[in-house]
Order: structure tokens, then C-alpha cells, then sequence
């Protein structure tokens, strides 16, 4: 009996790793909310059509922003849009939103981040006090994240066009370090960190579009992230292989592009995952899994295991150097909820597992779309 659920599962990991090789390929012959939701459509979409188009080494990684060097300094480069509905929601809106997000993506390339362009879509009809109150958020996320937005651009649609206001911002940042960060540098014996509690945001949106009646005392955790950034950098240095934001497709998906960009295994403890009560009991009402709920204040961290700076994957996860990054997490107020959830081992490569509060093992695969469209 043994033999044969060995073999089944072994069966299962090899059609899965055949899948994943395939070259992608866009199958739909028009563009569908999935293809924006940050899941594997997301993915397709971008190998077969953008990276296959503007092909580049600065490019290829498909890391959260290009990193590159122009005139003896190391920089950082990255843009994002913004078209989330509603514009206003608890805990924020899109003009922070777009701002906090361009932040996270520099600060997790492991760049201070310095200046922001902003680029405004408007529909015809758009109210001008809407739009006052939007610029005066953006102009409040900057100063605490200390940047300055220095360009920009605007364009106005006709009514029915657009929905409201879309907002895309860019940003430029100094990197300071040569330690150099990326999904694919994770290695066996490394520990898993998420910063704080996960799926705030996603759920903080859902629930905002009044479409359900449902109640929760739930606010999103949309924050700049350069400062804890920097406080974990100082505290463990050339220890941690890799940051990414948990934005689309939330912890989850970034797990999985780290385990295969690696090929390694990612295995997290469920009861290790921070999740707020009010989170996880909209979410179980929605039957959405938090794991796949977007964060706009929370980054998943990989460190190396405790001695093992060096590359060669031959540390310990548990200890020096996952509890000091913990605790430079802790210190700062955007990572006192921060909790170490899990590890990485070699084999079966490219996949997540998650050990189930009930002692089970299941894969955590990425999802085709996302259950909430829409959120940033």
C-alpha cells in the first residue's frame, strides 16, 4: 500500500513538472479578468506575449523592479497601475495605494527608493474634489515614505470609458548593498518569514464594494515597506536571498515563483501563517484560502540557514539567523506581527507544501485567476 501511494504521488509531481516546462502559450483569443488577477494566467500572459516581445537580461528575472548600473551607481527601476475599486476604502485609497506599491517594489530590490513619477487616467466627470483628495493622499504616502513624485502625466477619457480615476506611478531607487536579492536564490536549509498578518488588504476591498453582506472590523495594511526594509538589510545583511511584496495573488503565489525560479521546495507551517481572526473568518465565509489574498504592507523573506551566508545551502534554518532577522522584523512597527512560517528543502523542486493544522501535506499551487479582481 506504502509502494503504491509513493508511486501515485511521484506520478503526480512528474505531470506536474511536465506542465510547468511547456512553453507558455496563451490559449484565449481575447483578454479575460484572469489575465490581470496575478495567477497563472498573469504568468502565460507575460512569458508568451511581453517578455517574448521586449526580451532582456535586465528583464528576464521578472523580478518586482530591473536592477542596473548607469554612471557608477546601482539603481533600481520599476512602474506599476493602479485600478482598484473602489477608489476609497478602509485603511486608504488608490492615491497611497499607487504610492506605497511603487515604494514596496524598489524597497524589496533592496533599493532606497528616491523619486516616483505618477501618470493619471480621468473619465470625463470625474469629481475635481475626488481627485484633490486623491493627489493629497499620494502627496502624504511620499512624504512618509520620503520621496518626491517629479513627473507625471494626465489624460482624460470620455464618460463611460474609464472607471473614474487609474493611476500608474514609477520609481527609481539607489542600491546601496551588493548583496544581491531574487526569487531564484533561494537553497535548502533556508527559513521562510512573512512580516505580518497576511490577506488584509484583498479581504479589505472585497468587503468594501458592498456586494456582500458581510461584516468585519478589517482595514487594509497598505504601507510603505523601505523602512523595515532597511532595518532587516542592517540587522542580517548578505543573509537574505529574497523580498517580495505579497500584492496579487498574496503569499502563495510569490512561494511558488520562488520555488520554482529556485528549484526547491517551499514547505510552510498553516499555524505558522499570521492571520487575523476577522481575515480568516471572511475569508472562510467567502471560501477564499488567505494564503491567495493580496497584502499592500507585507513582504514573504528568505534567509539563509543559520551559518550558511555563504551560498552553498548547507545551513540550518532554525536559530542565528532566521531569529535575528525575526527580530529585526519585530523591532519595526510594520513587522510586529512578523513570524518565520516555513523552510526550504531540495526535493520535490518547484513545489510549495503546506503541513495542514490536521497533519496532512498538500500542494499549494498557483491559482489561474484571482477570487478578488480588481484590489490594487
Amino acid at each position: 500500500m506504502t509502494e503504491t501511494r509513493a508511486t501515485r504521488e511521484e506520478q503526480v509531481l512528474e505531470r506536474i513538472d511536465r506542465a510547468r516546462q511547456r512553453k507558455a502559450r496563451v490559449r484565449e483569443e481575447h483578454i479575460t479578468m484572469a489575465h490581470g488577477a496575478g495567477g497563472k494566467a498573469t504568468q502565460t500572459l507575460i512569458e508568451a506575449v511581453f517578455l517574448d516581445a521586449f526580451r532582456n537580461p535586465l528583464l528576464e528575472p521578472l523580478e518586482d523592479g530591473a536592477v542596473f548600473a548607469a554612471g557608477g551607481a546601482r539603481l533600481a527601476f520599476t512602474t506599476d497601475s493602479y485600478v482598484v475599486s473602489p477608489l476609497f476604502f478602509p485603511g486608504g485609497d488608490i492615491g497611497d495605494l499607487a504610492v506605497n506599491g511603487t515604494v514596496n517594489d524598489l524597497a524589496v530590490c533592496g533599493a532606497r527608493p528616491l523619486y516616483l513619477s505618477a501618470g493619471f487616467v480621468l473619465e470625463e466627470g470625474f469629481p475635481v474634489e475626488d481627485l484633490r483628495r486623491i493627489s493629497a493622499s499620494m502627496a502624504r504616502a511620499a512624504a512618509a515614505a520620503e520621496v518626491s513624485i517629479v513627473t507625471g502625466d494626465t489624460k482624460v477619457v470620455q464618460r463611460g470609458k474609464a472607471d473614474g480615476c487609474y493611476v500608474t506611478t514609477a520609481g527609481v531607487g539607489l542600491l546601496e548593498r551588493d548583496a544581491p536579492l531574487g526569487v531564484a536564490h533561494a537553497r535548502p536549509g533556508d527559513a521562510v518569514l512573512v512580516s505580518g498578518p497576511i490577506g488584509e488588504h484583498g479581504v479589505t476591498i472585497m468587503l468594501a464594494r458592498g456586494e456582500l453582506d458581510i461584516e468585519a472590523d478589517v482595514t487594509s495594511d497598505t504601507a510603505p515597506l523601505n523602512g523595515l526594509v532597511t532595518a532587516l538589510l542592517a540587522a542580517v545583511g548578505g543573509k537574505v536571498r529574497c523580498l517580495r511584496d505579497a500584492t496579487r495573488g498574496g503569499v502563495a503565489t510569490i512561494l511558488n515563483e520562488i520555488a520554482r525560479a529556485s528549484g526547491v521546495a517551499v514547505v510552510v507551517e498553516e499555524d505558522a501563517v499570521p492571520v487575523r481572526p476577522a481575515v480568516r473568518g471572511a475569508c472562510e465565509l467567502l471560501g477564499i484560502d488567505p494564503l491567495y489574498v493580496a497584502c499592500e504592507g507585507r513582504m514573504v523573506v528568505v534567509v539563509a540557514g543559520d551559518g550558511d551566508g555563504d551560498g552553498d545551502g548547507d545551513g540550518d534554518a532554525e536559530g542565528g539567523v532566521a531569529d535575528a532577522a525575526l527580530a529585526a522584523l519585530r523591532s519595526h512597527p510594520l513587522g510586529e506581527g512578523a513570524a518565520i512560517v516555513g523552510r526550504v528543502q531540495d526535493d520535490p523542486p518547484g513545489l510549495v507544501l503546506l503541513k495542514t493544522a490536521f497533519g496532512g501535506t498538500r500542494i499549494v499551487d498557483v491559482l489561474v485567476g484571482d477570487p478578488l479582481p480588481r484590489i490594487c
